[in-house]
């Protein structure tokens, strides 16, 4: 039997953004944090970089300012970048008191002095090493330290195993009045869909990359608050730039394993397999240009030359200098039969940041009342067309401090909505044909990759089109007749975010950033500044 569940936040998403808010909250309210899967099972979990913040005395606020917004492209907001790269330095200090433990020297050196003996990195696009980081697995010291300090609060209630269907409205008719007033919840482990009633509501999903074939991105990374806020009516925002990552190993035993961009920004060279080095030819910054570049440049070689991948060498530094910065990967390296330290290791480009998604102001707040959205699943205007590296755990930390900040100030005033109709599946039945949606998964995630992927053509968006609204159409069809299953309700809203995506691309006439159109090479002028923003047709009612 399906419950009710009422706390006044409802946070969707148990990654950097949604358990930094939570905590952020929990002292001044009851705060519900859920997670599809286990609570580790998301992207922060896989981020192996580090966090980008003014921490040398000889970095500034204006370099870092001026380095995000020139790998953005042109489309940067910079009134959102200053306030990200302001409150940088706080939360990295935030994190240190939630017992988040970065890598320091052991011995202060002149290239890598921050205050507090931490060791920075130096990632593309970045003019200062200014990457604080855990070795090469912050994400996942991150995710640990604020899953133990969520896990001891007397305020926050986590929810493993449970995935958002969709948001409730507390009417239909007004879009001026409508407010989120909770969420239909499916209890995964239970096999039920419960209700969860809320005063505030966050989306704090993350992104879409699964939509491609590969991926450096964990399994749930479906889009599904991107695909919720659009049903719900949410506009979105500049879907057309999908970053891939341009050092993803290539090794069939694991697809989504990545080489951290720390390897280039600590000397590592790219190569061809006869060992000549290639990036001179497409940047001066070589292999420390912004990753659309770098990727732009793989990509080129590959089908130049038919190749199933390019090498990422560092053997040339120090072994001992590698082993102790790259842990994690010497480790993965070595269990497939490289040795980092020796020779160069295979690798591919791999869809990794939605740089697009619900649009979303400098408190999160989005286009309905009481539903807000941070991190990788908002729109602020940070990223531009092509995000900087490192800037990603940063965004999550800075815009879940401003979301709570505004949320507890409006708390007070929230009353609970309580004529919520419980989910009804009295005309469904249970699916006998699940082959249908692991087709329709297999399908969408190819034709995307092919067609929609680092260097696209308006034909090939086109053909693109045809097929996702030709699949969106049995998905409808599908939704409406069977219960739901977690792949079902995956696979719904990757349909609806590719389709998003396509229509982004298609409306972009003009080479920008992560979004290269063969049909149009050059950056137009005319579209400086402009970004590609979706209003949905009309306000979906709930089911």
């Amino acid at each position: 039997m399906s419950k009710i569940h009422d706390f006044d936040v409802l946070i969707i998403g148990s990654g950097a953004a949604g358990l930094s808010l939570g905590l952020k909250l929990a002292d001044q309210a009851k705060v519900a944090i859920l997670s599809k899967n286990k609570l580790s099972e998301g992207s922060t979990s896989w981020a192996q970089g580090g966090i980008a913040a003014v921490l040398d005395n000889r970095d500034t606020t204006d370099s870092h300012i001026k380095d995000t917004m020139i790998a953005g492209a042109g489309l940067c907001h910079l009134d959102t970048v200053t306030f990200v790269v302001e409150n940088a330095r706080k939360s990295i200090d935030w994190l240190v008191n939630q017992g988040v433990s970065f890598t320091k020297e052991s011995k202060v050196k002149k290239d890598v002095f921050v205050d507090g003996d931490y060791h920075l990195t130096k990632e593309g696009g970045h003019s200062f090493r200014r990457v604080i980081h855990a070795t090469d697995a912050t994400g996942q010291e991150v995710q640990q330290s604020l899953e133990t300090r969520a896990k001891k609060h007397p305020n926050i209630t986590l929810f493993e195993n449970h995935m958002t269907v969709d948001l409730i409205s507390n009417q239909k008719s007004d879009p001026k009045k409508r407010r989120c007033v909770g969420a239909y919840v499916f209890d995964t482990k239970h096999n039920r869909i419960d209700v969860f009633r809320a005063k505030a509501t966050v989306l704090a999903t993350g992104g879409a990359s699964r939509v491609y074939l590969y991926t450096s991105n964990p399994d749930g990374s479906t889009g599904d608050g991107i695909a919720m806020a659009w049903r719900f009516g949410c506009r979105v925002a500049n879907m057309e730039f999908n970053q891939f990552h341009p050092t993803c190993l290539y090794h069939p035993e694991t697809r989504t394993f990545l080489l951290t961009e720390a390897l280039r920004g600590e000397g590592a060279y790219l190569r061809l397999p006869d060992g000549e080095r290639f990036m001179g030819r497409f940047d001066d910054r070589l292999e420390l240009a912004p990753r659309d570049i770098v990727a732009r440049a793989i990509d080129h070689e590959m089908k130049r030359l038919g190749i199933d991948c390019v090498y990422l060498d560092i053997s040339h530094k120090n072994k001992k200098f590698i082993i102790e910065h790259f842990p994690t990967i010497y480790n993965r390296c070595l269990s497939l039969g490289y040795d980092l330290t020796k020779q160069p290791i295979p690798v591919v480009p791999a869809a990794h940041y939605t740089c697009g998604g619900v649009m979303a102001n400098n408190s999160g707040q989005t286009d309905i009342s009481n539903l807000y959205a941070i991190g990788e699943v908002a729109h602020t205007g940070l990223h531009g067309a092509n995000r900087m590296a490192s800037n990603s755990l940063l965004e999550c930390l800075v815009y879940a401090d401003a979301a709570a900040k505004n949320i507890l100030s409006h708390l007070k005033k929230e009353k609970l909505f309580d004529k919520i109709k419980p989910w009804d599946e009295s005309r469904v039945m249970d699916s006998d044909e699940d082959v249908v949606v692991a087709h329709n998964w297999s399908e969408l995630r190819h034709f995307m990759w092919d067609y929609v992927g680092i260097v696209r053509t308006t034909r090939r968006l086109e053909r693109a089109a045809r097929r996702v609204h030709m699949l969106a159409s049995e998905i409808r069809e599908y939704y409406s007749n069977f219960r739901v299953t977690p792949d079902l309700l995956e696979l719904r809203n990757l349909v609806e975010v590719a389709d998003l995506i396509i229509r982004s691309a298609l409306s972009r006439t003009e080479s920008r950033g992560l979004h290269y159109m063969l049909d149009y090479p050059d950056t137009d002028p005319l579209m400086e500044g402009r970004d590609t923003i979706l209003k949905p047709p009309r306000m979906p009612s709930d089911k």
